[in-house]
């Protein structure tokens, strides 16, 4: 999941729960029920967006670690041809 989908998601999730709570408070319910659904509806979207989050640090980790190989492999090759070079 690149970066552009994790905002897409964290955007969507406000908007649903935006709209939501908008088509809560108009509707025909009794106050106490509408709190209950709001309470639910929060809970569940922000298990959603803490659950999106987890997704985006492990997906970043996993690309830092990849990264970081690179990296080191570059650096033993430059190491390498250095040597080469020199000897």
């Amino acid at each position: 999941m690149d970066e552009n989908n994790g905002n897409t998601i964290g955007w969507f999730l406000a908007g649903v729960a935006v709209g939501a709570t908008a088509a809560i408070l108009y509707a025909p319910q009794s106050g106490q029920d509408t709190r209950k659904y709001i309470g639910k509806t929060t809970k569940e979207s922000r298990e959603a967006m803490e659950l999106s989050g987890k997704e985006l640090m492990e997906r970043g980790k996993e690309l830092y670690d990849r990264g970081r190989q690179i990296a080191d492999e570059a650096a033993e090759l430059f190491e390498r041809g250095k040597k080469l070079v020199q000897g």
